[in-house]
């Protein structure tokens, strides 16, 4: 599709740049709101303690996020199709079933005299055209022998015909039987989780009950998310032709971890919604163990492309004034300000130019800094950029 795809990293960002600005910076503009040369002098013996770590290089792929739901492809509502009392409900509530799979069972011994009863005049049909077959043979040889008249025969022939169309009404009299004995056992049309029944064994049911249960299907699963119209245009002009080969669906759950499976996008909208400016696509997810439900809000990244080496530092490390943002990094035993661009977030991390890979950046300690103090430095254990 082209959304992602050899994106120019100055104008299509790891994620919002918004994103970042939030936790990292409220703490920092209390610190940083003055420039850095009007910090207030703290009295300090000998080095500054500062908690130190070194920035990384990491393969960061372009990517998007959007906020999607998840969707099931199949949903069915199982109804009843006959009316009669329900003899067994033949399921758990939440539990997996397969196509096929009973559900339901109606009591049965109305619908199977109604087929008998249509055997009948099944019987009772045949019985007739064999007589009308005959009285019209008889007829047509009276005729023949001129003991007979034209009107006898003609109306044996009718009476024929009238024979056969009696039988095809009474045979399918007997099919619909059938039929409505067969709705008795009502199954599972898809594979998939079936919710609560909404009857029990002994309710009167029938095609005006409603829903029996629900059946949703669960592996795979669909992610429908919107997209705004202008970010789809640039992703189009710089792309051209729109790919979709080469683009990773993430999926990330409300407290921030990462779901196992990557998705696929199989489906663009046909027109923009009038009323929010976005086109809904949606992507193809395997859910081998049903950890995705249908109706779920998640958040969706899209990455596409060969992953780039870029600076990754943690967010902690961030500090604001009036001039922009920027860190400290340790050089020969002082602290340096090092001016740095913020890109998106990865993790607990997040990109940023300005800074080379292995060099030192101060996390701990920064609130008594001054550009040019002498620093102990000390890293950090557990945390990464």
């Amino acid at each position: 599709m082209g959304i992602v795809a050899r994106r120019k990293p100055a104008r299509w960002e790891t994620v919002r740049p918004a994103v970042w600005a939030a936790a990292p910076l409220l703490g920092a503009l209390l610190l940083g709101a003055l420039p850095i040369g009007a910090r207030p002098a703290l009295a300090q013996q000998g080095p500054i303690p500062v908690g130190v770590v070194a920035a990384e290089l990491k393969p960061i792929a372009d990517a998007m996020e959007f906020v999607g739901r998840v969707e099931a492809p199949e949903r069915v509502d199982i109804r009843a199709r006959v009316k009669a009392m329900l003899e067994a409900v033949l399921f758990k509530d939440g539990e997996s079933v397969k196509e096929g799979q009973p559900l339901y069972r109606i009591e049965k011994p109305p619908f199977q005299a109604d087929v008998q009863q249509a055997e009948g005049d099944v019987e009772r049909a045949k019985a007739a055209l064999t007589l009308a077959k005959i009285q019209r043979e008889r007829a047509e040889e009276l005729l023949a022998k001129n003991a007979g008249t034209a009107v006898a025969r003609d109306q044996a022939i009718a009476n024929e015909e009238s024979a056969k169309g009696a039988l095809l009404t009474a045979e399918a009299a007997l099919n619909t039987a059938k039929l409505n004995l067969g709705y008795t056992d009502i199954v599972s049309p898809i594979t998939g989780r079936i919710g609560r029944t909404a009857f029990t064994r002994g309710h009167i049911i029938g095609p005006d009950s409603g829903p029996l249960a629900t059946v949703v299907s669960q592996n795979p699963m669909y992610v429908t998310f919107p997209v705004s119209q202008r970010d789809y245009q640039e992703a189009q002009k710089e792309e051209g032709k729109a790919d979709l080969s080469n683009v990773e669906v993430r999926i990330k759950f409300p407290d921030g971890s990462f779901y196992g499976e990557v998705g696929r996008i199989n489906f663009i909208d046909v027109s923009v919604s009038r009323t929010t400016d976005t086109i809904v696509m949606r992507a193809d997810v395997p859910n081998p163990k049903g950890q995705l439900t249908d109706g779920q809000l998640v958040r969706v990244e899209l990455k596409s492309g060969k992953p780039e080496e870029r600076i990754v530092i943690p967010q902690a490390a961030l500090i604001a004034d009036q001039a922009g943002v920027y860190v400290f990094v340790v050089e020969d035993g002082k602290a340096v300000v090092r001016r740095v661009k913020p890109g998106g977030n990865v993790g607990a991390g997040i990109v940023v130019e300005g800074i080379k890979a292995g060099e030192p950046v101060v996390v701990e300690g920064f609130e008594a800094l001054r550009p040019g103090a002498a620093v102990r430095a000390t890293p950090i254990v557990g945390v990464k950029g």
